[in-house]
């Protein structure tokens, strides 16, 4: 079985988790920054698409990436995570308005895996609105390992 990991990343976490998946599943797995290159999804058995959550939107490489293949890629064995730093319902509502329905619908595997809120990389005016929001302005790091490894078993199941 082969499978396509595509992601869209704002700045590099959305990757740290789409290379962490790739280690923990079967057969060969391709992974895809969707803001560089386009997968020929013909080759892949099972797809995952992954993105990274601002202002409560997933990144428009991932969507738009969703939206232009969305017949092949609703044929396929999915998986559907997002990045960010919201958890428990909070991020299951962000993940259900990230991805369309029809996909979220035929997904074996839907998860958050986590986020990072990492100010030395963020411009002013991200770094104001991300302080409002956290509270704080300190760098977080939260990359959830057991939400990895279960969307991982789910798409081996699949």
């Amino acid at each position: 079985m082969s499978t396509c990991i595509a992601y869209a990343t704002k700045y590099g976490f959305t990757k740290t988790c789409a290379e962490i998946l790739a280690k923990k599943l079967d057969g060969e797995t391709d992974i895809y920054d969707l803001s560089n290159l386009q997968p020929d999804l013909s080759k892949y058995d099972k797809v995952i698409i992954g993105g990274s959550i601002y202002a409560g939107k997933i990144r428009k490489p991932a969507m738009k990436f969703c939206t232009n293949h969305m017949d092949t890629i609703k044929n396929k064995k999915l998986g559907l995570f997002i990045c960010g730093m919201s958890d428990g319902e909070d991020a299951k509502k962000q993940l259900e308005s990230s991805f369309p329905k029809e996909l979220l619908s035929v997904a074996v595997a839907k998860e958050s895996f986590g986020g990072d809120c990492n100010f030395d990389k963020m411009n002013f005016i991200e770094r104001f609105i991300m302080k409002k929001i956290t509270g704080s302005g300190q760098n977080q790091v939260r990359i959830s390992e057991d939400n990895i490894k279960r969307f991982a078993g789910r798409m081996k199941d699949a």
